[in-house]
């Protein structure tokens, strides 16, 4: 039969892999870096992953295609979360045994430049909890608890300067890669918090680079599955370290 169903071009996939958490058919997969559609069955020709692609990569056709399966895209679905139950769990892992610190307030004067003396001398981590990564977190910890809640993209601290001082202090932050790490394990993960705790505020702190874009795609779809209604900042840094946008 011949109907509407996606074409994805290759050389313009730039591997950000937006198109496969955008696909609730579970569609699209990335094989070799490049976005894939698995297959026509599973593909029901609604473009929810159009919008998502940053470089036009993906495009919607007319061509002989087997009909949308909705019954095999719903045993594909369950087989998927069942391998991800599956997943061995290094519970073991001291690393991973929850713990707060306590960080010394400090009021709201305008800060000051430091001299090298004083700056070595100072405290230099905001961080107030432990574990921090989002896979590792238990959605029910104490630090939870009332917070200002930040999410932010694993290259962040290490391309902005003063990560600490501008969005951890005074923050609980959990981080994690969109790119690298199952996204809608990180969908699930903070529903489990949003409803689980009562967050004062999110703030999400992503780089400027696409594939960066699916961090912000799971906490706004956490927050609309979770009914939560808090302050909202979206902040994007530059790969130079600079704050782009928010």
């Amino acid at each position: 039969m011949k109907r509407r169903i996606i074409h994805i071009d290759e050389e313009k996939c730039n591997g950000c892999g937006l198109c496969v958490t955008a696909c609730h058919e579970g569609a699209i997969e990335m094989v070799n870096g490049k976005a894939k559609l698995l297959s026509d069955e599973y593909c029901d020709g609604l473009g929810d992953c159009l919008p998502e692609c940053p470089t036009g990569a993906i495009t919607m056709i007319e061509r002989e295609a087997v009909a949308y399966d909705q019954e095999a895209v719903d045993k594909k679905m369950a087989e998927k979360k069942a391998e991800k139950v599956k997943k061995p769990v290094h519970s073991g892992c001291p690393g991973m045994a929850a713990r707060m610190m306590n960080r010394t307030p400090v009021n709201n004067e305008p800060s000051v430049p430091q001299s090298d003396e004083t700056s070595a001398s100072a405290p230099v981590s905001e961080l107030r909890q432990w574990p921090v990564q989002l896979n590792l977190v238990n959605p029910n910890a104490q630090y939870f608890k009332g917070v200002n809640l930040l999410i932010a993209a694993d290259c962040v601290a290490y391309a902005h300067a003063n990560f600490h001082k501008d969005f951890i202090k005074g923050h609980t932050t959990v981080i994690g890669c969109p790119k690298l790490d199952d996204n809608e394990h990180y969908k699930e993960k903070l529903t489990e918090i949003l409803k689980n705790n009562d967050i004062a505020s999110i703030t999400v702190v992503r780089m400027e680079v696409p594939c960066c874009g699916g961090i912000v795609q799971s906490v706004r779809t956490a927050m609309l599955q979770s009914e939560t209604i808090v302050p909202y900042r979206e902040v994007v840094i530059g790969v130079e370290g600079n704050i782009v946008k928010g």
